[in-house]
């Protein structure tokens, strides 16, 4: 039978092409969305990928959410922690608010997704957990206090997952992101945008299938030998 696989955040932009490229692989794939319904059962008429709207920084909410995942499609046995939001401002202008729900949503979820599904990954000795942060988690950015501090401490969380997996089959990795061309990063000025791709060296912004294609290698049933992994996907943009 199939394996299963939950993409967080995945009927929108980087994620969505990450729940698509799952399904071509042949996974049984649950797309998982916070907000935008409409949005989401239009992905879900487009692609035939089921998607499921819970907060996934709720703790209680993500608990019932991956107990309706597996009752209609099975035990989750890979995990895409992509889910994530921003609210940028500098620190000396931020809110407490504006630092707790960029953390809440961004770090806190991938405790709450995890914890939901790692029990049964240890029982059936087998799991898969990619967890996306951002070349922002490993540079900083101006105004991203918040931003930066959640997606550097997926870093962190998923090599200390990753130690307490390894024995039972269970692999961690992290994936950074560099600029992708997604409807976020369309947002920005055209000034600004033009800015950030003069810094990219390969000279363009990067394509979500491009992060896809790294998640399939991460999640694949031979990819076992890698684990606390942080792997770059940024055009050269930021070494390391």
């Amino acid at each position: 039978m199939a394996r299963v696989a939950l993409v967080t955040g995945g009927t929108r932009g980087i994620g969505a092409a990450i729940s698509g490229a799952l399904k071509d692989a042949g996974y049984r794939v649950a797309a998982n969305y916070g907000s935008k319904k409409v949005k989401a059962d239009a992905f879900t008429a487009t692609t035939g990928i089921p998607s499921y709207g819970w907060d996934v920084g709720d703790f209680a909410a993500t608990q019932a959410g991956v107990g309706k995942v597996t009752a209609d499609l099975g035990p989750v046995d890979v995990l895409v922690n992509n889910a994530g939001i921003t609210r940028d401002v500098p620190l000396h202008k931020m809110t407490d608010e504006q630092w707790s729900e960029v953390v809440r949503v961004d770090l806190s979820s991938c405790f709450n997704t995890c914890r939901a599904v790692i029990d049964g990954m240890r029982e059936r000795s087998f799991g898969r957990i990619v967890n996306i942060s951002s070349i922002n988690g490993q540079a900083g950015q101006f105004g991203q206090a918040n931003y930066s501090a959640a997606k550097a401490g997926i870093i962190g969380f998923s090599k200390a997952l990753a130690l307490e997996g390894a024995r039972k089959g269970i692999t961690v990795n992290t994936i950074c992101p560099g600029y992708i061309d997604t409807e976020m990063v369309q947002a920005v000025p055209p000034d600004v945008l033009k800015a950030i791709v003069a810094k990219i060296p390969v000279g363009r912004l990067g394509k979500a299938e491009e992060i896809a294609r790294a998640v399939l290698f991460l999640v694949a049933d031979d990819a076992g030998f890698v684990t606390g992994s942080t792997l770059t996907v940024n055009g050269g943009q930021y070494l390391t």
